[in-house]
């Protein structure tokens, strides 16, 4: 018998605009997320591929059709407990990381922490060591200004981990990244994923960047049209070969 899944949709329909002139960003879609499971999510612009991601993680409402999260259906949380849900159970790291200028690498990391209410020393303590984690010994003090794009990265990777969510969205993560240092950063996100035991749902347009996951979903107007399924075996291989 298989677990629950951490993340179920089903019958997803997300519609843009009036009747007659409506359009479908998503058309009927059912998915399930196993837990520490990695899924990417792939298609051409317009394809529905972010709007599913948004759906998932909450921040948008389908026009019809349900998303549990551990059985909680998103569409029974009114908009203080979604909020919650997402700074409390779920992790985002964007294509261009989204980190506060002014803050230092540390501060934000600390930041979503202290506002899900967590004391300043407990979150300082698990940013450090997340931050250390990842590689980013010395940089505590610095600003995104004062750090690469690979590490801007993954300071947002830790923030999105610090908190041990139990999924983390991630839209395009390397897309402003070069080749060597998108490699580097994605095979980060996957290793460190796993090893909390978060799922990982990541939406990208690269066939390269979505093989380091085991499931991908291809997606073609607004409805999922393939669906592979990668073996431990092979996942192990694209990983050493990434590395």
């Amino acid at each position: 018998m298989h677990p629950a899944p951490v993340l179920s949709a089903r019958r997803l329909v997300m519609t843009y605009g009036t009747q007659g002139t409506a359009t479908h960003a998503l058309d009927g879609v059912d998915l399930d997320i196993a837990r520490a499971d990695s899924l990417a999510v792939m298609g051409p612009s317009g394809c529905g591929k972010t709007t599913l991601l948004h759906i998932l993680a909450g921040i948008l409402r389908p026009t019809s059709g349900t998303v549990r999260h551990d059985g909680t259906d998103l569409s029974s949380l009114g908009d203080r407990a979604r909020t919650r849900m997402r700074r409390q159970d779920f992790g985002f790291v964007f294509q261009d990381g989204q980190l506060l200028p002014e803050l230092t690498a540390l501060e934000n990391v600390i930041l979503p922490r202290m506002l899900a209410g967590i004391s300043r020393r407990t979150a300082a303590a698990d940013a450090r060591s997340w931050l250390d984690r990842l590689g980013l010994q010395g940089m505590h003090d610095r600003r995104p200004t004062q750090l690469s794009g690979g590490q801007a990265q993954r300071v947002a990777i830790a923030r999105a981990l610090a908190g041990r969510p139990s999924v983390v969205f991630a839209d395009e993560p390397t897309g402003a990244l070069d080749q060597t240092t998108g490699q580097s950063v994605l095979q980060i996100l996957v290793d460190t994923c796993r090893e909390s035991g978060a799922s990982l749902v990541m939406v990208t347009h690269d066939a390269k960047v979505a093989a380091v996951c085991r499931r991908t979903v291809a997606m073609r107007d607004g409805r999922i049209a393939q669906e592979f399924v990668r073996p431990a075996d092979a996942a192990t291989e694209t990983q050493a070969v990434a590395r």
